[in-house]
């Protein structure tokens, strides 16, 4: 009989409670603070590399941070005891590894070979409409007139400043970090995507796990050939840019993605550059123009209004 009277008392306090608890936290301003926080990892990433250059050649810098990053996803992997991902998203993972892992920084340190970190954060605030663009082409979204119209108007004001910044012309810097663009793009396009079935930190996780067969040998082979000078700066720079920027950072990153969607969180990196414009001032000591606050204003416009409109 007590067992009968529980059964039917379940049924009813399912249906005298149609609402979810209050202290359910909103999936889309978590996520939107998610994503906000990668932001702010991803804009440390110039100056740290410009800190880890000084006593790294570029592409030592490049295959370390990946060998410590991907150490770092490896044992948490392993302490959590995560199986390996089914082999439906292994194609997914590689395209993020390509792309976020290994393409991204790499093209990005060689340009930093030659250009100021200033310069670079600005060409790379083209991240998030590129993004947009690859995820309605790979993911089928589909954002409003308004949305694209802020973020075409946002890409316009960063790609003045950066033809203002560089005397009407191109240099090898800026081809580096448009195929950055690119490549990133690509990665944070997979990423969020996969971010979808599986935990956010696991697909950064396991691209960096799966480039360890690459980067370690790298590391030994550039290592061999690049002269090391280790300082405080050198070190810290590369620290961050393994933890933070290369598995911390991309950890909240894909986590917000997936819940508020791409096309959105990927305008919340409108506010990059301007961030990385601070520190480089901070960090470095760079020059900023007067360019600099007129393209903030502008940026933070459409990150509010990109932000507003409705996909």
């Amino acid at each position: 009989m007590k067992t009968q009277s529980s059964a039917t008392a379940r049924p009813a306090i399912a249906v005298t409670s149609p609402h979810p608890p209050a202290t359910t936290p909103h999936p889309t301003g978590l996520g939107t603070l998610q994503a906000a926080l990668g932001v702010v990892a991803f804009s440390l990433t110039f100056p740290a590399t410009a800190w880890g250059l000084e006593g790294f050649g570029p592409w030592s810098l490049v295959a370390v941070r990946c060998v410590l990053a991907g150490l770092i996803a490896g044992g948490c992997l392993l302490a959590l005891r995560v199986p390996l991902p089914a082999r439906r998203h292994w194609t997914g993972l590689a395209v993020v590894a390509a792309g976020v892992v290994v393409g991204f920084p790499l093209l990005s340190t060689l340009a930093l070979g030659t250009s100021t970190t200033a310069h670079a954060a600005v060409v790379v605030g083209l991240l998030p409409l590129t993004t947009a663009l690859l995820s309605a082409l790979r993911v089928g979204t589909r954002p409003s007139h308004t949305f694209w119209a802020a973020a075409l108007v946002g890409a316009c004001a960063v790609m003045a400043f950066t033809v203002q910044q560089s005397g009407g012309a191109l240099t090898t810097a800026d081809l580096y970090l448009f195929a950055a663009l690119l490549v990133c793009a690509a990665g944070y396009t997979e990423g969020g995507r996969l971010a979808r079935v599986m935990p956010g930190w696991q697909v950064i996780g396991w691209a960096l796990v799966f480039c360890l067969p690459l980067t370690v040998p790298g590391a030994a082979l550039a290592l061999a050939h690049e002269p090391v000078r280790l300082t405080a700066h050198s070190v810290t720079g590369l620290l961050w840019v393994a933890a933070g920027s290369q598995f911390l950072g991309l950890v909240v990153w894909y986590r917000g993605m997936a819940a508020i969607g791409i096309p959105k969180a990927s305008q919340l990196q409108l506010a990059q550059p301007l961030l990385t414009l601070v520190w480089s001032v901070l960090l470095l000591g760079e020059h900023l123009t007067v360019a600099a606050p007129l393209t903030a204003a502008a940026v933070l416009v459409c990150i509010a209004v990109t932000q507003r409109a409705r996909g």
